[in-house]
């Protein structure tokens, strides 16, 4: 892990495309701005994770049989 000192209004690079920026410091807490290209997600820590269990959640879900579906449309449009 690369641990840096930055005060308000000092960025870090990441790359030629991703900067990080230290907008403010109140308190406890650190407010930062990230720019990054639109094709690249940014979120919070907490968000990531829970995107990462919905997603295996979703993985190991039965596929839903959608011929009964198609059928009963099928039926109706001849009807």
């Amino acid at each position: 892990m690369l641990i840096l000192t930055r005060k308000p209004g000092e960025a870090i690079a990441v790359g030629d495309e991703i900067k990080i920026r230290v907008l403010e410091i109140k308190g406890g807490q650190v407010k930062i701005g990230i720019e990054a290209p639109n094709d690249i997600a940014v979120h919070r820590e907490e968000i990531y994770l829970r995107i990462l269990e919905e997603n295996k959640k979703a993985a190991l879900e039965t596929p839903v049989d959608f011929s009964s579906l198609v059928s009963a449309f099928s039926e109706k449009k001849r009807t």
